[in-house]
């Protein structure tokens, strides 16, 4: 009896076991990484909050997480996702783990080591008009890209404010950027998140539904990019501050443990992590990040970038000699009443290319070449400085020289100041055509001034940028 029991204990746990054994299985999410049947080892894969690395077969599996929506691969050098227009598919929407959750990648025909990458923000189309607009930007940049970076590894990151509290909007403004060819990388911004619901992990579905996950990496040569969400819904009446929850922070972690030291990092968000150098604790600001010092502590050891859109400015912050952002200015200009925005920086998109470890930039203004990269003002442009010529150098930083010279004479260095552009001064006080009363011109610190000695002689500002690329301009003294 004792024997028999015993037996029958055994096979219980046996069952018991196997059972359980089954129930894992379940829970599993499986998957292999092919290109053209080659099987690819060595691929980051994550659901969001598990990492795994295929083997020698191209094999993968992760743990099932209730949380998880989506099965996603961080694209290796050398290597590129299918596309579905300009949506990247390096994701797929878990539904069972019975399913296989495989990927077939494109080898990269070109050196990825060398590419360009745009950047561009707030394209906020708030009605099917706008997108006409959106339409007119993305033929200038296709004829940009045409002439400059034809066959060359190019695609797109965009950090946010896609439409304007409008996800209907959506699938028009995904028609409009696939016409131009390129993949898109996708942030959400604070006008792309669901209001009226719950709880911030409710606010981001539908841009889920449209674009896929709100953080994921991919890489280019010798380059990593992370695109993450930094909007943090917090009630129901259009409220959220800039943060980075844990669960968005761990994975960032995680995702750069398995990217050596010696790589490019770049960081596309929405909203800014400082708009200063200095870190402003116990603050919730509109246009900052209130826990980006725990990015930049996950940054450090990197050569890094952090690119965001948001205020509808162009700024250059350079934190130290290894980490800096650019924020970047507004596709939609003065929300589409006018094609620069309230800083006086044309409506258009930042110009980014990468060799090996380098990367240079610039700033592309719609409608304009390549060289227009400041905005001279004659005399009396400036109701602050009468007597003085003024130049907007929008993508100025710490290391940029801006000069003028007078009849031919070299005069110095001009003077830099804080003050409003004068055309967006103009533009903004013209009520009918901005049409929203909340809208102002804001002060900016990307502007010069000088004072003429002769009040009818040839002015030239010449402006070299951090890249030793000189462009210059000619401005008149005559006040009228």
């Amino acid at each position: 009896m004792m024997k028999f029991l015993l037996k029958q204990s055994f096979i219980g746990i046996l069952y018991l076991l196997g059972f359980n054994i089954s129930l894992q299985s379940q829970d599993i999410i499986r998957g292999q990484i092919k290109c053209r049947g080659e099987k690819l080892p060595n691929i980051v894969v994550s659901n969001g909050y598990d990492f795994a690395l295929t083997d020698m077969e191209g094999n993968y599996s992760l743990p099932q997480n209730a949380n998880a929506k989506f099965v996603y691969i961080s694209t290796p050098s050398g290597y590129l996702p299918q596309t579905k227009g300009s949506i990247p598919c390096f994701f797929q929407n878990i539904e069972s783990s019975d399913k296989a959750y495989d990927f077939d990648l494109i080898k990269n025909s070109l050196d990825d080591n060398k590419h360009t990458f745009i950047v561009q923000a707030d394209v906020q189309v708030s009605k099917e008009k706008d997108i006409e607009g959106y339409v007119r930007y993305l033929k200038d940049l296709h004829q940009y890209i045409d002439q400059k970076k034809k066959g060359s590894d190019v695609f797109v990151l965009d950090c946010g404010d896609i439409v304007g509290n409008t996800p209907s909007l959506y699938p028009s403004y995904i028609q409009a950027s696939d016409a131009l060819g390129l993949p898109f990388y996708r942030s959400l911004g604070n006008h792309d998140m669901e209001y009226g619901v719950r709880s911030h992990e409710h606010s981001y579905k539908t841009f889920e539904n449209f674009f896929g996950p709100i953080y994921y990496s991919f890489n280019r040569g010798k380059a990593h990019y992370i695109v993450l969400n930094n909007c943090f819904y917090i009630n129901r009446h259009y409220r959220y501050i800039g943060y980075i929850d844990e669960r968005t922070l761990q994975w960032i972690e995680r995702d750069l443990s398995y990217v050596p030291k010696d790589h490019l990092v770049f960081v596309a968000m929405h909203i800014p992590s400082s708009s200063t150098k200095d870190i402003k604790f116990n603050a919730l600001l509109p246009d900052e990040t209130s826990n980006a010092s725990s990015l930049y502590d996950l940054l450090e050891g990197y050569d890094a970038h952090i690119f965001s859109g948001h205020t509808h400015y162009n700024g250059n912050i350079v934190f130290n000699s290894r980490l800096m952002e650019h924020n970047t200015a507004a596709v939609c200009g003065t929300f589409w009443k006018a094609d620069i925005c309230t800083d006086g920086t044309p409506s258009g998109c930042g110009v980014y290319e990468v060799e090996g470890n380098r990367v240079t930039w610039k700033y592309k203004s719609m409608g304009y070449p390549d060289a227009y990269q400041f905005k001279g003002y004659p005399i009396a442009s400036s109701e602050d400085y009468p007597e003085d010529i003024i130049a907007n150098v929008w993508n100025w930083d710490e290391l940029w020289k801006v000069e003028w010279y007078e009849n031919g004479k070299y005069m110095g260095t001009m003077n830099h100041f804080e003050g409003y552009d004068p055309e967006a001064k103009i533009i903004c006080s013209d009520r009918e055509r901005v049409e929203y009363d909340w809208i102002t011109p804001i002060k900016t610190d990307h502007l010069f001034r000088a004072t003429p000695i002769d009040k009818n002689a040839m002015i030239e500002i010449k402006v070299t940028d951090r890249f030793g690329n000189i462009y210059k301009q000619k401005v008149s003294t005559d006040k009228h």
